[in-house]
C-alpha cells in the first residue's frame, strides 16, 4: 500500500473535494474520492456534485482510467453497494481493478451500508478511519439527518459585542460589515433550507435566496406564519427560490393554496408550533441542512426544544448598551442550565468575527 503520509494527504484532499457539494446533493451526502495509481501518484479525483448523478468514486475512476488498476481509492464515505438512481460505487471500484481502498467514515444506512465488507469479500483491500474526523464533520448534517431523522439546525446570529440585534429605536441596519453579510450568503448556500419566523417576515421582508455566489443551488426558504397571513406580495414568495410556508393545524392556507404556495401543517398548541413536527416534515421534504436566520423568539423556542445543533455567530465591534437581545427566553433559569457549546472555527470577517460552535449533548 502506499506511504500513510500519501494517504493521509489523499484524504485532506477528498474531503476538500466533498465540501464542494454542500447544499447540492440533498437528500444525499457529501463524498469526495481520490484515486492513487500504484505508484501513489493521483490520477483521478471526484465529488458527489447532485443527487441522481454520478458518485465521487465514478468521477474519479472516470479521470484516472487504466491508470486506476493496482491502485487506491480514497474516500470519504464509505462506497455505497445497492443501486439507486445510479449504480452502486463498489461495483464501479471492483471494475476498476483497484487494490486498496480507504474510507473514511462508514455509511450508516442499511440500503448503502456494508459496502466495505463487500469489497473485502471480493479481495480488495479496505481501510477504515483515516480523516474520521474531517470527513465526518464536513458531512456532519447528512450524518445527523440519518442518525436522528431530522435535519442538522444552525442558528446564524449577528449582534453586537453586548449581545444586541437591534438599538432602543428598533434600528438595526447594518450591525455587521459586508464581509460577514457575504458570509451569510456562503451559509445559505451550503444549506438546503433557510427558516425564519413571521415576526422577522413582517418586521424585514427578507427575500432569504443566496447572492453573489456563482452557480448557487438555491435553498428552500421557510417561513413559519401559523395563521397563514403571509402577504402574497411578500419577496420570499417570488421565484427566485422554493419557498414552504408552515402553518398550524386547521389554519385557514385556501389563500395561500390559491396562489400555489407551498403549505406545510403541523400541530400546535397555546406554546406555539410543534417545532420537531416541522423539521420532521421538512426530513421527509429531503432537507438535511436547516439555516435559522429567524429572530430571538424563535431562535429561543428552537433551544428550548434542544434543537440547535450549531450556532454560527457574526459579532461585530460594536457597544449599544440597550436594544434587542440576539436571545430570548429559553427556559434557562441558572447556570447549571446553561446551553454549551464547542467552539470549531473562529474566523474574522473584516472588523468582525465569526464563531461557530457546536451543542455539546451526551450520546
Amino acid at each position: 500500500m502506499q506511504q500513510q503520509t500519501t494517504i493521509e494527504s489523499a484524504m485532506t484532499r477528498a474531503v476538500e473535494l466533498a465540501a464542494r457539494g454542500l447544499g447540492r446533493t440533498a437528500p444525499n451526502p457529501v463524498v469526495g474520492c481520490v484515486v492513487l495509481d500504484a505508484a501513489g501518484r493521483v490520477v483521478g479525483e471526484g465529488w458527489h456534485a447532485r443527487a441522481g448523478g454520478p458518485h465521487a468514486e465514478v468521477m474519479a475512476l472516470a479521470e484516472a482510467g487504466d491508470a486506476a488498476r493496482g491502485g487506491t481509492a480514497v474516500v470519504t464515505l464509505e462506497p455505497c453497494r445497492h443501486t439507486g438512481r445510479t449504480g452502486p460505487c463498489t461495483g464501479a471500484l471492483l471494475d476498476a481493478g483497484v487494490d486498496h481502498v480507504v474510507v473514511a467514515v462508514p455509511d450508516p444506512t442499511k440500503a448503502a451500508g456494508g459496502g466495505a465488507d463487500l469489497l473485502r469479500d471480493n479481495g480488495i483491500d479496505v481501510i477504515e478511519g483515516i480523516g474520521h474526523e474531517a470527513a465526518a464533520h464536513g458531512n456532519r448534517a447528512w450524518l445527523h439527518a440519518m442518525a436522528t431523522g431530522r435535519p442538522l439546525v444552525t442558528w446564524k446570529l449577528a449582534s453586537t459585542l453586548d449581545g444586541r440585534t437591534a438599538a432602543a429605536d428598533g434600528t438595526s441596519r447594518w450591525i455587521t460589515g459586508p464581509q460577514a453579510r457575504a458570509d451569510v450568503h456562503r451559509l445559505r448556500a451550503q444549506s438546503d433550507a433557510v427558516l425564519v419566523g413571521g415576526a422577522t417576515l413582517r418586521a424585514d421582508d427578507p427575500h432569504l435566496a443566496v447572492r453573489d455566489i456563482d452557480g448557487a443551488v438555491q435553498p428552500l426558504r421557510v417561513v413559519i406564519d401559523s395563521r397563514a397571513e403571509v402577504p402574497l406580495t411578500a419577496r420570499v414568495l417570488d421565484d427566485a427560490a422554493p419557498t414552504l410556508v408552515v402553518v398550524a393545524e386547521g389554519a385557514d392556507a385556501a389563500r395561500l393554496r390559491a396562489a400555489d404556495v407551498d403549505v406545510l401543517a403541523v400541530p400546535a398548541d397555546l406554546a406555539g408550533l410543534d417545532l420537531a413536527a416541522l423539521l420532521a416534515g421538512l426530513h421527509e421534504r429531503d432537507v438535511r441542512s436547516v439555516l435559522l436566520e429567524g429572530g430571538a423568539h424563535l431562535a429561543a423556542s428552537f433551544v428550548a426544544a434542544d434543537l440547535v445543533d450549531e450556532v454560527v455567530a457574526h459579532i461585530a465591534p460594536t457597544l449599544l448598551g440597550a436594544g434587542s437581545p440576539v436571545l430570548a427566553d429559553a427556559g434557562i433559569t441558572t447556570i447549571t442550565e446553561a446551553l454549551r457549546l464547542t467552539t470549531t472555527d473562529v474566523v474574522r470577517l473584516g472588523d468582525d468575527i465569526a464563531i461557530t460552535a457546536t451543542v455539546r449533548r451526551e450520546h
